[in-house]
């Protein structure tokens, strides 16, 4: 199973991956209040977060119904350390990555999750909280809202964090 995932994961894009069982999930209140410091804006306002996608409990409760998580990445360069303009655009081209991946995945599993980086992204303004999502079987939640920390993640998987200078990577995760 976990090679065939490799493959597709490879197929979608994806630059690097690895497996971590549910029950070494580390689910962190310290992680999650970083989302209701707005430190990507979208805390309250969206789908994909907090307090939308539930309790820090409930949150776990959800990935531990599941065995198995395939942490992955994207990985983008940079023209420079303050290159917001490519920040930006590799956020998008990772969320592409991760709709790439369901393709490839979709009809391996009968029940299965997946993550992607901050907020949603997928409509210019989110019907939450006031009607349901538009979309959500192409809306992931973020990974840093259930308080996974995707440095530990990546030690985890034994993936890298960092993939050098002028590079940003992204993070998403597959649970199945």
């Amino acid at each position: 199973m976990e090679n065939i995932l490799r493959e597709k994961a490879a197929a979608a894009g994806i630059f690097e991956c690895g497996t971590v069982k549910t029950t070494q999930l580390n689910f962190r209140e310290d992680i999650r209040n970083i989302c209701a410091g707005e430190s990507c804006g979208q805390y309250g306002r969206c789908w994909a977060c907090p307090p939308a996608v539930g309790t820090l409990e409930e949150c776990k409760e959800r990935c531990l119904r599941y065995e198995n998580m395939l942490v992955f990445t994207g990985k983008y360069d940079m023209d420079g350390p303050f290159d917001f303009a490519g920040w930006k655009t590799s956020m998008k081209d990772f969320k592409k990555l991760v709709w790439r991946f369901d393709e490839e995945i979709k009809d391996m599993f009968s029940d299965y999750m997946l993550f992607w980086n901050e907020g949603c992204g997928i409509c210019k303004e989110c019907t939450y909280p006031d009607s349901e999502c538009r979309f959500p079987d192409k809306m992931h939640h973020a990974l840093e809202g259930y308080g996974l920390w995707v440095s530990e993640l990546a030690s985890l998987a034994g993936i890298k964090y960092n993939n050098g200078e002028n590079t940003v990577t992204y993070f998403g995760a597959l649970l199945y």
